[in-house]
């Protein structure tokens, strides 16, 4: 499909200007985006992948549609249980090498994300300095500029040094201005979830019997008190990454940089949420919620956030009240990923044990609910009575 055609059926597939919103910075970017009709299965072999990847930047590209196959590598970043990152190599004519990533969709995602608010704001993250080039789009990914950087892992997180620039650059995403409704999402798409998840079944035996065992009664009365309690906190309203995880954390060790990527989750949310959200990400891959930060590693995160120039400086009062903002989204974070299990368990066709990691993280809910609610409720008198 090539340059020429620059973007124009992604604007028809965001409804055009109702969608776009008008916009002038969103339909500039977007307007200069090679699209292609390609789509990936994102289950192939690294061999068989390779194919169809070269395939992709020669429809996409047009100055490298005659290369010969010979000028195109492509190996894998990394396999999550929703997105496939690749990279492509390309060396050009003239010698000159030019990486590209490309994120692979994994099927049904749009039930869980929502594509055209990601794509509303990339441009705007991308104007502030966040996130790598978007270069193309296809059917069921995106091809985007390649970071020289490395993938963090769940322990890297914790490093105190590395969570100070975490915290830094949240910060300064948190601050990002994306036109449009500034309402928070949070609990539109919980609910979503919800119904979705309660209205599923399952052809394999073992699943449905799993399935089964979920009462969706109890977990809608717990995400309405939950909604309740935290809607009393009054967190302030940030345009959040809300997937905050070591596998979108990058860091280029020689320069010092730190990278987020993949913003397919962000949406206007809280504060409180975002943060909690990659607290519980401390657990790592392998779900060990023991490692969730301590209070003083919590409190140094948040100096470094709430004032990064005088962390020192920051009130106690400040202090307290992001830590319960905190450690009650905590709860609304394992719902979120509760449900989104259950509706990933019917529709991925990835080896994962998604109805296994509902029970976890509902688990994990019901674990801290109490001393959540407690500290929840004694900040919130406190505050009455003060």
């Amino acid at each position: 499909m090539g340059l020429e055609n620059k973007g124009r059926d992604l604007i028809v597939a965001m409804d055009g200007e109702k969608r776009i919103g008008g916009d002038s910075l969103e339909r500039a970017v977007l307007a200069e985006i090679p699209t292609s009709h390609i789509s990936i299965d994102i289950s192939l072999s690294i061999n068989d992948l390779k194919s169809r990847i070269i395939e992709l930047c020669k429809d996409l590209f047009d100055k490298w549609s005659d290369l010969d196959d010979s000028h195109f590598s492509v190996e894998t970043i990394s396999g999550g249980i929703t997105n496939r990152l690749l990279k492509a190599s390309v060396r050009e004519s003239s010698g000159n090498v030019v990486s590209l990533t490309i994120r692979l969709y994994g099927p049904n995602t749009d039930l869980v994300v929502d594509r055209k608010r990601e794509l509303k704001a990339m441009p705007h993250l991308s104007v502030a300095g966040f996130g790598a080039e978007l270069l193309g789009l296809f059917d069921n990914g995106m091809v985007q500029s390649f970071i020289n950087a490395r993938t963090l892992s769940a322990i890297d997180m914790g490093k105190p040094e590395v969570a100070v620039e975490i915290a830094k650059q949240l910060r300064m995403f948190h601050q990002v201005e994306v036109p449009g409704s500034k309402d928070p999402q949070l609990w539109n798409d919980i609910f979503k979830f919800y119904r979705e998840a309660a209205e599923l079944s399952f052809e394999d035996p073992l699943k449905q019997a799993k399935y089964d065992k979920i009462s969706f009664e109890e977990v809608l009365e717990e995400v309405n008190i939950l909604k309740d309690l935290t809607d009393q906190l009054k967190a302030p309203i940030v345009f959040a990454h809300n997937d905050l995880l070591c596998g979108n954390l990058m860091m280029n060790d020689a320069e010092g940089k730190l990278y987020f990527i993949d913003f397919e989750y962000g949406s206007y949310s809280y504060r409180g949420y975002d943060i909690a959200n990659h607290f519980n990400e401390y657990a790592g891959y392998e779900c060990d919620y023991g490692l969730y930060p301590d209070i003083d590693a919590q409190y140094n995160f948040f100096r470094h956030y709430l004032q990064p120039d005088k962390p020192y400086e920051v009130p106690d009062e400040d202090l307290r009240v992001l830590y319960v903002e905190t450690n009650t989204y905590r709860l609304a974070s394992h719902i979120y990923w509760a449900l989104w299990a259950i509706i990933q368990a019917k529709m991925s066709p990835l080896d994962f044990n998604y109805l296994g990691y509902f029970f976890l993280r509902y688990s994990e809910y019901k674990k801290h609910k109490e001393a959540s609610f407690q500290l929840a409720k004694k900040h919130l008198s406190e505050v009455c009575f003060s």
